[in-house]
């Protein structure tokens, strides 16, 4: 028999009485190049509960983000534009240079190093989002990244000499190479500045971009997922984390379902907007909100979830805290209700057999997600 732990009573408790409703983040830095924003675990506090990291960085044209690596494991999906991302893995001899485009995921373990740059003819800001796992970082619920270079990078904290040992340069070199960076986190580059282009084969293995990838799900009128995991991302079992991007169509509901392997559902709203309800403990509704692009909110473990989109439908990208996630249903063809038996089911809601039947004759062809009929507009 498997015992609740008091740690785990008290999460749950603590998940009871939390704010879960959606958020926007607040810009952390930036300049002409491009902004980085983050959401704060004081105004999320599931991020802080869940031990999870959030946040955007938005570049403009010929905006570069500097170097850097980060103290948590994430997963990165590409919002809007498209530019050149650099990943560095610990103990590799080069970069691999990627093309990036809208609707690209990458899985980024613990000391990759990346840069990211936005072109100078783009049209568009470049947009990325990062969801991670802060159980190891430094604060709980908040990315800290570590910047290589600029006013605020790793080696102004180090002396001269010991910049000039390290890199082998005369003392007055090794002060000007420190100091002539006056940007943090990110800079925009001089017309003409020329840098690396991306290349289609390092994306093997690195990226997949869920607008293009084969379906896991497609119910007509109703909605498609894509989902990340360590068999079409390898890198996602380093990560620790599984992603899906989930499109669903005008009034369509994706079904009541919760996360059985005790995994927290994290979910930005790429675009759209919908109805969100989530019920917890002793059948309480803990929040009933509608949700909007660019919002974030945070499903605690074994609560259950659903949402129905307005007439313009609603697209999120979600992590779950599990590179592998399972999840059950309570609605439609592969709910738990369907593999009850009869007089189980009909007992547990003390009602009649002809009702009984009724329910159970309901949503035989329909599975996770559920087109709009003349009763549900």
């Amino acid at each position: 028999m498997v015992q609740r732990t008091s740690s785990d009573s008290a999460a749950s408790a603590e998940a009871m009485v939390m704010d879960l409703s959606p958020k926007r983040p607040a810009k952390s830095y930036g300049g002409s190049g491009g902004s980085y924003f983050d959401w704060s675990p004081s105004e999320l506090p599931m991020l802080r509960a869940a031990s999870i990291g959030a946040a955007k960085l938005s570049l403009a044209a010929g905006g570069l983000a500097l170097p850097f690596y980060s103290d948590s494991a994430k997963v990165a999906y590409v919002l809007q534009g498209k530019g050149t991302c650099a990943v560095l893995l610990p103990e590799t001899p080069s970069e691999k240079i990627l093309p990036i485009k809208e609707g690209d995921a990458l899985a980024l373990p613990f000391g990759v190093v990346t840069w990211w740059h936005n072109l100078h003819a783009a049209t568009t800001e470049l947009v990325v989002l990062f969801l991670g796992d802060t159980s190891k970082g430094h604060t709980a619920g908040r990315f800290t990244n570590m910047q290589l270079t600029g006013s605020t990078g790793i080696f102004t904290g180090f002396s001269t000499e010991f910049v000039a040992r390290a890199c082998d340069l005369p003392q007055d070199a090794a002060a000007s190479l420190v100091s002539t960076q006056p940007g943090a986190g990110i800079v925009k580059l001089k017309d003409g500045f020329r840098m690396p282009e991306g290349c289609d084969k390092d994306r093997e293995g690195m990226v997949l971009n869920c607008l293009e990838a084969p379906l896991d799900v497609d119910i007509k009128n109703g909605g498609r997922v894509v989902v990340l995991n360590t068999q079409n991302l390898p890198l996602v079992k380093e990560v620790g984390l599984g992603a899906d991007l989930v499109r669903i169509d005008g009034h369509s509901m994706c079904s009541p379902g919760f996360s059985c392997d005790s995994a927290y559902q994290v979910t930005y709203i790429v675009r759209g907007s919908g109805r969100v309800q989530v019920v917890g403990i002793d059948g309480t509704r803990v929040l009933e909100t509608r949700a909007e692009g660019g919002c974030l909110f945070i499903v605690p473990r074994f609560f259950v979830v659903s949402k129905i989109a307005d007439d313009t439908g609603m697209e999120w990208f979600s992590i779950i805290t599990t590179p592998n996630p399972i999840f059950s249903h309570l609605a439609g063809r592969t709910s738990v209700w369907k593999a009850i038996s009869p007089a189980v089911l009909q007992a547990s809601f003390n009602t009649t057999p002809e009702m009984e039947n009724l329910f159970r004759s309901k949503r035989l062809d329909s599975e996770i997600f559920f087109a709009p009929n003349s009763n549900s507009i």
